[in-house]
């Protein structure tokens, strides 16, 4: 069976690797718009984008997760390994598939740090705004200061500094 699956696996993880290049632009141009002054257009755009990708490996991992089932393995990386060895042992060339899956997950973890890093950016933006959107408004402020046990303690307090 092996022999019928390894040309398929082979070609899907080809197309995997150029959709997890092409979510590492898109991962790469959002940290880029994110550092200048973000425009929220072209990073709903984008996350359109990063979505359908995802989308996309999703896909690719459901595939996978079928042809390592034909071969009576479970879905993870030990398992590929494994399907790798036994298409060798057929006798079928297993070099390139094996260098494009390791590319496919060094691409995979950039793309997890990346993203990581671009949702903490986000998440800071957002904060910033909230701040700022509360200042204006006059909404009541906590800051938190520490007493002389070490415990926390918040001070809550109000002035507004804009009125119309």
């Amino acid at each position: 069976m092996i022999r019928k699956t390894f040309p398929i696996t082979e070609q899907l993880i080809f197309n995997a690797l150029t959709l997890a290049q092409q979510l590492h632009q898109e991962l790469s141009h959002e940290a880029d718009a994110l550092k200048k002054t973000p425009q929220a257009e072209l990073i709903n755009n984008i996350a359109a984008n990063k979505k359908q990708l995802v989308a996309q490996l999703e896909q690719f991992n459901t595939q996978v997760s079928q042809v390592l089932a034909t071969e009576k393995l479970p879905n993870d990386q030990e398992s590929i390994r494994e399907y790798f060895k036994r298409a060798e042992s057929a006798g079928l060339l297993v070099d390139q598939a094996i260098s494009t899956w390791a590319q496919l997950m060094i691409t995979c973890a950039e793309c997890r740090n990346l993203n990581e890093q671009n949702g903490a950016s986000i998440d800071l933006l957002s904060r910033h705004t909230k701040r700022s959107l509360d200042i204006l408004k006059g909404k009541p402020t906590f800051t938190n200061t520490y007493g002389s046990d070490g415990s926390t303690q918040s001070d809550r307090y109000s002035r507004t500094l804009i009125s119309v």
